[in-house]
Formats: C-alpha cells, structure tokens, sequence
C-alpha cells in the first residue's frame, strides 16, 4: 500500500492543477467581463484538448521504448509545462489571454494524466487494480481540498478584496503559484522515487514486432475493436460527466444569485460567494479524500455495480439539495453526497475499464476512454448555452437540478449495465 501511495503521489500534484483550474476558471472568466450563458464555451478547452491529446499520448505510449519507460517521458513533459502555464494563468490581462492560457494548461494536464492511468493498470496486478485507482482517487479528493483551500486560507492572511488592476484577486494568484511548485515537485518525486522500469530486450522485441500503423488508423482500429464491456460504460460516463460539467459551471452563480442576491461579479457580495463556494468545495473534496479510502474495504463486500449506482445516487440527489439550499448548513449538508460521489467517479469508473483491456493496448485504450469523458463536456458546451436561456430560464439553479437528476440517471445506468457486463467478460476469459 506504502508503494501504491508512492506512485500515485505525483497524481495528488497534476489534480492540484486541474483543480485550480475547477475552482477558479469560472471567477476569473467573470471578472475578465464573461457573461454566464457564455461560460459552457469558454470551458470547452478542456474537452477538447482530452479529446485530441489523451488518444494521441496513449498511443505514443504503448509504442515507446525510451530507456526511461513508456509513461515517464509524457508524465515529465506534462508537469513541466503545466507548472509554467499555472504561473501564468491569473495573470493575465484579458478574457482571451485567459481563454488562450486555459487551453494551454488543459493541454499540459491532459498530456499527463493518461499516462498515469495507464501506469497504475500496467504496473498492478487485477485484484490491486481498485485500490489503485481509488488511492488516485483519494489523492484526487485531497488535492482539489488544497485547490479550493488555498484561496480561502490566503484569504485569513490577505484581504480577499484585494483585487489586481482586472479583478483577479491577489488570493487567487498566489494560489496559483503555490500549486505550480507543488504540482512540479510531487510529479518529480513519484517519477524518482518509485521509477518505471525500463523494458526488458523480450518486452521491448514484442513491442518492436507489433505492426507499425500511422497514429490515426492505430486509434481507428482501437475504436473499432473496443472490448464490449468498456463500450457499456459509455451511457453511464455520459451522464456522470454532463451533470459534473453543469455543476461545476454553475453552482458558483447559483449560490452567488440566491443567497447572496447578486448577479454582479464585481460586487462584495459576489466575492463572498466565490469565498464560499471555495469552503465548500474544499469540504466536499475532503469527504471525497476519506470516502475513496473507505471505498477500498467496502469493495471486498459488496458488488462495485452496487456501490458505484449508490455513491451516483447520492450525488444526485444532493445537487437537488444544493439547488434548494437558503443556509451555508444546508449547503454543507449538500456537499456530503457530492463529495462521496466525485469519490466514486474518479475512481470506479477506471477500476471497471482496466480489468478487460489487453495489457499491450493499455494506454490507447485509456486515452480513448476518456472520450467517455470529454465527449460528454462537449455535449455539455454546445446544449448548455440553448438550454440555459430557453429551458432554465437563465436561472442557475435549475441548472444545477438537471444535473442532480442526470447524475441519478448515470447511477441507474451502472447499475444496470456496467460492472454486470465486466463480470461476464471475466467469465468468458476464464472459461477459455
């Protein structure tokens, strides 16, 4: 377990820097002059860098035979420049620069994140693989806790009001640069302290005499030799991932308009909301850091299947009680479901997935699993914008009630689908 923490501490660091960007886009954005309705399309950075950067780095991967490993290469380049990019991103000086920067950093995130994955499943053996992925999981919890606590905790240092010449407030840019280190050194310290190995002269033939495709028709034929059960995953993964988009966007001016009563981002009360949302996204991912630890025990008694619908579930049924929420206590009592369910997402979805991939195809196939992820965002950024104004009535908290109820969907949906096509797979394999 010592080495599983070890390997994954680096995962803690890159989380960090997705998690800036999770708690703090949006508040820049607002305070660079973007409109709410045009939030969706300004986030689309980050499907769409997933979308082309994670397939690509996966196939790369698999093929590599660098003296350091297949994975280390991508896990050091991505650190480097996301480091860079997390130095740069509150400073900038308009939306566009922003915008431009965000896909930068979404870039940099992406090309690290599949090869982690793809460690974890190369390097475990199958009855390891949930511990695996729920440690990353757990890591995941407490580093976007530390993303959304940075600000806040600066904020009993520094005036949060204190705002540079575009509105960004200096909390948030120091936040930032603290999480440039931290993402940089964490991902450094994995990569030395528990180092891929090297491939040995068999594995590296193998590799060798593998048929040579262009990147393109390696994933084309990827997609469409994809294993049955990690096809099943792809309607619960739309709907956990469409309603975590939605929530993320909006819960910000859903708590800013309804409890604090104001749609201006440069007002006090607004700020108060960004400070609040900020306590509380650091509450629901500390729940998620302990919930994905006692996932591990739980998952030795109970079906996957079972537990993964039932975290789903909750999460559901809390954006309902967010969305309802007049009180900080209501709204802490919100974050209990969402944290338990960010834990399960993270970390079941990928234990599902790599017990049925072919171990000379892991990280393709963990690239192009997360189009499970980003394929959804970008249905998110193209309905959200009609949706927001015609059907919610450019109400966020409405918002914020569709997504509760397609969180509950994707639960029914796993329940019904996902971990029971798995097992069958299993059965297959053992039976030949």
């Amino acid at each position: 377990m010592a080495r599983i923490v070890e390997l994954n501490l680096g995962f803690f660091g890159l989380q960090l820097s997705f998690g800036l960007l999770v708690a703090n886009t949006s508040p820049i954005f607002r305070s660079l002059g973007a409109e709410e309705s045009e939030l969706p399309l300004l986030w689309i950075a980050g499907p769409v860098t997933g979308m082309l950067v994670q397939p690509l780095v996966g196939a790369l991967s698999d093929r590599t035979t660098s003296r350091f490993g297949r994975r280390t290469p991508f896990l050091a380049a991505g650190s480097v420049l996301a480091a860079a990019s997390l130095l740069a991103m509150p400073l900038a000086p308009a939306l566009w620069v922003a915008v431009a920067l965000l896909w930068v950093l979404d870039t940099a995130n992406n090309l690290a994140l599949e090869p982690y994955r793809a460690t974890v499943a190369d390097r475990l053996p199958p009855d390891q693989l949930p511990r695996g992925f729920l440690v990353q999981s757990a890591f995941t919890g407490a580093a976007q806790t530390l993303a959304y606590l940075l600000p806040w905790a600066l904020a009993a240092l520094i005036d949060h009001r204190l705002v540079d010449a575009n509105g960004i407030p200096l909390t948030v840019r120091i936040a930032f640069g603290a999480g440039a280190v931290i993402t940089l050194s964490t991902i450094l310290y994995s990569l030395l302290r528990v180092p891929e190995p090297s491939l040995s002269p068999s594995e590296r033939e193998a590799l060798v005499r593998l048929p040579r495709r262009p990147l393109l028709a390696e994933i084309w034929t990827a997609l469409r030799t994809m294993p049955a059960p990690m096809r099943r995953l792809a309607l619960p993964m739309l709907c956990q991932w469409y309603a975590m988009f939605v929530y993320w966007q909006f819960w910000l001016d859903a708590i800013a308009r309804h409890l604090m009563g104001t749609r201006d981002p440069a007002s006090d009360a607004y700020r108060e909301a960004i400070l609040l949302t900020q306590q509380l996204g650091t509450l629901y991912n500390a729940i998620a850091f302990v919930a994905a630890l006692a996932l591990i025990p739980l998952l030795r008694r109970w079906p996957i299947r079972t537990v993964h619908a039932t975290c789903l579930a909750l999460s559901g049924l809390s954006m309902l009680l967010l969305a309802e929420a007049r009180s900080p206590t209501s709204l802490a009592l919100a974050m209990v479901g969402i944290g338990i369910g960010w834990a399960a997402l993270m970390g079941n979805n990928h234990a599902l997935l790599a017990r049925c991939l072919p171990a000379h195809r892991i990280g393709i196939y963990m690239g192009l699993f997360n189009l499970f992820i980003v394929l959804p965002m970008i249905a998110e950024t193209v309905t959200m914008p009609l949706l927001y104004r015609h059907l919610l009535g450019s109400d966020p908290s409405q918002a914020i009630v569709m997504a509760g109820f397609i969180m509950m969907a994707g639960g029914l949906a796993i329940f019904l689908s996902g971990n029971a096509s798995v097992s069958a797979f299993l059965r297959q394999n053992r039976k030949k």
